[in-house]
């Protein structure tokens, strides 16, 4: 088996989550999280467009982590992103973080907006 260092180059990958925490680039976030191409960020939630949009230049996809299931962002959440460009991919928060890790290490231009387990 052959095994490859992986460059994050200056974004942080996501390093563990528990219940109610995300850990980012060895540093530990209580509640929701915003991870973006330049650095991490309390989020409040769907209601919380801006903060994603501040960076539309700098992101393709946006993955939205739900909490522990899987469930429908709000219709004008995702409406609001997606008129701006930003694709939005919505999963359970444990399966965003690996997405978004795998994604990130490819130099792909993503961010991830989790709401904690």
């Amino acid at each position: 088996m052959r095994l490859n260092e992986i460059s994050y180059n200056d974004a942080v990958p996501i390093d563990g989550y528990g219940t109610g925490f995300f850990r980012v680039g060895g540093k530990r976030y209580d509640g929701a999280v915003l991870v973006m191409p330049s650095g991490v960020n309390g989020w409040g939630g769907f209601e919380d467009t801006a903060a994603v949009l501040d960076h539309v230049a700098d992101i393709d996809v946006l993955f939205v982590g739900t909490g522990a299931e899987i469930a429908h962002p709000p219709v004008a959440f995702r409406t609001v992103l997606e008129d701006a460009g930003i694709g939005v991919e919505t999963m359970a928060s444990p399966a965003a973080c690996r997405t978004y890790n795998v994604l990130l290490s490819e130099g792909r231009r993503v961010a991830v907006a989790l709401l904690p387990v």
